[in-house]
């Protein structure tokens, strides 16, 4: 290789990485920003909910959607569950109660992935009993009743469809109604709820509902289309998950058949799968190896059947 050749080479390899760290660089500043932006949008929430409580008779009570505080006895359970199933996986992939014991004590993270998990789950169910709420809110304006009565009655016909007072939407209403019978706007009260859910669809429909108000629309018809639209969003939701839950049984079937086998030769054929577990040759690299590649997998199946309507 001539003097030439080498110099070409030294400044295709000096552009590449100046390509490369320019991108990791951008990513990099992308990411500092959206976090910044993130954090300073969770405070302003924050302060706003504070804002919220204060000004309710029984504020302290109210429920914020976007968070979650886990009790001691959740925190203890679903870290005991984490670790003794990250034990299990240790000493089937490791057969080594030293490395397992350490690799347990990961799980004291896990309640921090299922909290995310928990709000996720809490929100979802109260877009679903929003959905049951703005038809029936839509009905009774329909049959010409005003604004307030017709909050009062969706209220009614959703006991008759969730007897448990503890349903989230019935508290939400009950809240409503009462704060309207303190003389309250119902305006007021309905961007509160929408602001504490968290949940774009009642955010669209407290801004549609505020506005149509404001300027005198056309209230019974608006708020029919948007019903609809709502409706139409969670029911396309409902029939992607539908469509999508085979697919996630699979993907997990998948991540745990590998583990199965294992066992399997574990039990059957102990001797052949020894050399995987002697420490110090490439047995427990070749375990680790497979485990890493066993979990992207599991990670990377449910982050692409993770669909956002």
């Amino acid at each position: 290789m001539d003097t030439r050749e080498i110099l070409s080479l030294t400044a295709i390899i000096v552009c590449v990485g100046i390509f490369i760290f320019r991108r990791v660089r951008k990513k990099k500043l992308a990411n500092i920003e959206k976090k910044l932006a993130e954090k300073h949008g969770a405070e302003v929430r924050r302060r706003s909910i504070e804002a919220i409580k204060r000004r309710t008779i029984g504020g302290e009570n109210l429920i914020d959607y976007g968070t979650y505080k886990l009790s001691k006895t959740e925190r203890v359970k679903y870290t005991l569950l984490a670790a003794s199933i990250i034990f299990c996986v240790g000493i089937i992939f490791y057969d080594s109660i030293i490395v397992s014991s350490i690799a347990a004590c990961l799980g004291i993270i896990y309640p921090k992935f299922k909290r995310k998990d928990l709000i996720k789950m809490r929100k979802d169910e109260l877009a679903l009993q929003f959905k049951e709420a703005i038809s029936s809110l839509a009905s009774s304006l329909a049959a010409g009743q005003s604004i307030e009565n017709a909050f009062r009655e969706t209220q009614k016909d959703l006991k008759l469809l969730y007897p448990d007072n503890d349903t989230y939407i019935l508290k939400e209403l009950n809240l409503i109604n009462r704060r309207v019978e303190n003389g309250e706007i119902i305006e007021r009260a309905i961007d509160d709820f929408a602001k504490r859910s968290d949940v774009d669809d009642i955010r669209n429909f407290s801004d549609v509902f505020i506005t149509c108000k404001r300027t005198g629309g056309d209230l019974v018809e608006v708020i029919k289309r948007t019903a609809d639209i709502i409706t139409d969003k969670i029911e396309i939701q409902q029939d992607i998950r539908v469509l999508v839950s085979q697919k996630k049984f699979e993907s997990k079937i998948m991540a745990v058949a590998p583990v199965g086998i294992t066992v399997m030769l574990k039990v059957t054929s102990p001797d052949f799968v020894a050399p995987l577990y002697e420490f110090g040759t490439l047995g427990p690299i070749v375990m680790t190896v497979a485990l890493a590649c066993i979990i992207c997998g599991l990670l990377i199946s449910q982050k692409i059947m993770d669909i956002e309507v």
